[in-house]
């Protein structure tokens, strides 16, 4: 559904993201993991068409983004940053349906498409008239969700959706992200810097170190054939970071 192939990206001279090929499969779950300044959220990016390459190409379903195409193949591509990115000034209602409004859908469609939304994210119908500083972080959070799904884009991108969260609003948030990932069937990359979160969702995982790919796979290829001492450093600094984050 999405391939990147010789994608370069610099950003004052200094490589940010240097990738190969990289393709993220119709229907699967793809996670970009990696440290601080690994070049994960870059590469989102420049898949959903925010950031153009300095050299390569991204490839929607066959077709290039370019500033051509860009406009149009965007409303194909669900995006949700971390802290939610809603507009202060909107209800969450008005969050949700500014796209479907801006291209003129009926009033009755839109409606209806909030009313699935609604059912599918667990959101509380009441609180679709509120603005954002009324709702709690995991609710806007749901908000930016349905606002991503509200065209009912093909490929959903996450960047570190639930990183800003206390621990048991994540947690309640991970159950149903995986579950309407399962339910929709869509292509979902999602970055995160969290080994234990890339393993609850993925189906392949792409350990990112210094712009550049290190190890691509499935999850347990980290833990029992790591590629790179890189590799194993990271997953040992996490294991290690588990118990004190616990306590």
């Amino acid at each position: 559904m999405l391939e990147l192939t010789g994608i370069t990206k610099t950003f004052a001279g200094k490589m940010a993201v240097q990738v190969g090929h990289l393709t993220a499969r119709r229907g699967t779950t793809l996670i970009l993991i990696g440290a601080s300044g690994s070049g994960k959220s870059t590469l989102l990016r420049l898949m959903v068409g925010l950031l153009r390459p300095d050299r390569g190409s991204v490839r929607l379903d066959g077709t290039e983004v370019s500033p051509s195409s860009a406009g149009e193949l965007r409303r194909r591509i669900g995006y949700v940053i971390q802290d939610g990115g809603l507009f202060p000034h909107l209800t969450a209602r008005g969050n949700v349906s500014l796209m479907a409004r801006h291209l003129r859908w009926p009033g009755e469609r839109v409606e209806n498409r909030l009313a699935e939304l609604v059912e599918l994210t667990r959101f509380p119908p009441d609180g679709l008239d509120r603005y954002p500083v009324q709702l709690s972080g995991g609710q806007r959070q749901r908000v930016s969700l349905m606002r991503a799904l509200m065209l009912d884009p093909d490929v959903l991108c996450l960047d570190e959706p639930l990183g800003a969260l206390d621990p048991l609003i994540r947690s309640d948030l991970q159950e149903d992200l995986r579950r309407i990932f399962r339910t929709l069937g869509k292509t979902v990359v999602l970055v995160t810097h969290d080994l234990s979160e890339a393993r609850y969702f993925a189906d392949r995982v792409v350990l990112l170190h210094e712009g550049s790919v290190v190890q691509e796979g499935v999850f347990d290829d980290l833990i029992q054939r790591p590629s790179d001492p890189f590799v194993t450093r990271f997953v040992q600094a996490q294991r290690l970071g588990a118990p004190e984050a616990e306590a």
